[in-house]
C-alpha cells in the first residue's frame, strides 16, 4: 500500500486525508460517526477513476446504477442489469486495489434484482459481494425491510435507500422531494424499521434537511448519507459526473462543481472531501431538482 502522497495521478497536499490511511470497515465507519467525523462518498463506475477516488481519501465509492444514466446514456436506472453491475464493480476494484486499497466499495443493486424474494436478493448480492464489493445498496422501505434483515443474518452488509429513489421514479411523480408533510411519518417509520433489521447505511436523496437530521440522531447504528438532504446527516454523497461539472444534462441546484478553481481531477476529489469533512459541503439549503 502506498503510505506516500504521491500518486500515479499526481501529488496530494501534506493536509490530504490519504496519509496512513487506515481501511474504511463497519467499526471504522461507526468510530468515525461517534466522533463526528463527516463520511465522505462519491460514485464511481471504471478503475481509473475509482483510483482517483481513492488517492484522494474519498471514504467510500458507491458503484451506482447511475451509471445506466452517466455512462450508457439510459434515460434512468431502470434498464441497468445485474451483469452490468457485476462488471462494474470490478472494474472499481481493480481501480482502488491499484492505490491505496482504501476505500469502502458499495455496489448498488439493479431494478428487478430483489424485488422478487429474498433469496433471489441473495442470489444478486452473492454476485456484486464476490465481484469485490464490501456492501450492497438497495431502494426502499416497508417491504424491504425483511429483505435487509435476510442479507445480513447470512453476512453481507447493507446500504438502504429512501426519499427519492430513482428505480421508482415514476411511481413517486417525478424527481421531487420526499418527506415532507403527511409522508415524514412514513418515512421515519421506514427508516427506523430499516436500522432495527440490520442497515448500516441509509442514503436520504432529497429529503427536507429538517427531517434528515432528526432521522441521522435517531439511528446511531445507521449512518445517513445525504444527497440533496442538508448538512445534517453523517456524509454526503454525489455522483461523480455531477461534482465534476460534465454530465449529459443540468445538475440538481444542490450539486456544487469541485473542478471550479483546481487543476486535476484529484484535486477537485481532495476538495470535494475536505468541504464534507469540515462541513463547508453543503448548505443546508434543500433545492429541488
Amino acid at each position: 500500500m502506498n503510505t506516500s502522497n504521491a500518486t500515479p495521478y499526481g501529488t496530494l497536499p501534506p493536509a490530504s486525508p490519504v496519509a496512513a490511511r487506515k481501511p474504511i470497515s463497519l467499526p471504522r465507519l461507526q468510530d468515525m460517526r461517534e466522533r463526528g467525523e463527516k463520511i465522505s462518498m462519491l460514485t464511481a463506475y471504471d478503475a481509473t477513476f475509482a483510483a482517483v477516488a481513492d488517492a484522494a481519501g474519498v471514504d467510500c465509492i458507491l458503484v451506482g446504477d447511475s451509471l445506466g444514466m452517466v455512462c450508457q446514456g439510459l434515460p434512468s436506472t431502470v434498464g441497468v442489469s445485474l451483469e452490468t453491475m457485476r462488471y462494474h464493480v470490478e472494474s472499481v476494484v481493480r481501480g482502488v486495489q491499484r492505490v491505496q486499497g482504501t476505500t469502502w466499495i458499495i455496489g448498488d443493486l439493479p431494478f428487478g434484482s430483489y424485488h422478487e424474494s429474498r433469496e433471489q436478493a441473495l442470489r444478486s448480492a452473492t454476485v456484486l459481494m464476490q465481484a469485490g464489493a464490501h456492501m450492497v445498496k438497495l431502494e426502499g422501505g416497508g417491504w424491504t425491510t425483511e429483505t435487509v434483515r435476510f442479507l445480513v443474518e447470512r453476512g453481507i452488509p447493507v446500504c438502504a435507500h429512501l426519499g427519492l429513489t430513482p428505480q421508482t421514479v415514476h411511481a413517486l411523480g417525478g424527481y421531487r422531494v420526499q418527506g415532507r408533510g403527511d409522508s415524514a411519518a412514513k418515512l421515519r417509520q421506514d427508516a427506523l424499521a430499516l436500522q432495527d433489521a440490520g442497515a448500516a447505511m441509509l442514503v436520504l436523496e432529497m429529503v427536507p434537511a429538517a427531517l434528515s437530521a432528526e432521522l441521522t440522531e435517531a439511528l446511531p447504528r445507521c449512518h445517513t448519507i445525504g444527497i440533496g438532504a442538508g448538512k445534517g446527516t453523517a456524509g454526503q454523497v454525489l455522483v461523480m459526473h455531477d461534482m465534476l461539472g460534465i454530465n449529459l444534462g443540468k445538475n440538481p441546484k444542490f450539486v456544487r462543481n469541485f473542478m471550479t478553481g483546481q487543476s486535476s481531477v484529484l484535486d477537485a476529489m481532495g476538495a470535494y472531501v475536505r468541504a464534507v469533512k469540515d462541513g463547508s459541503f453543503p448548505d443546508n439549503t434543500l433545492h429541488a431538482w
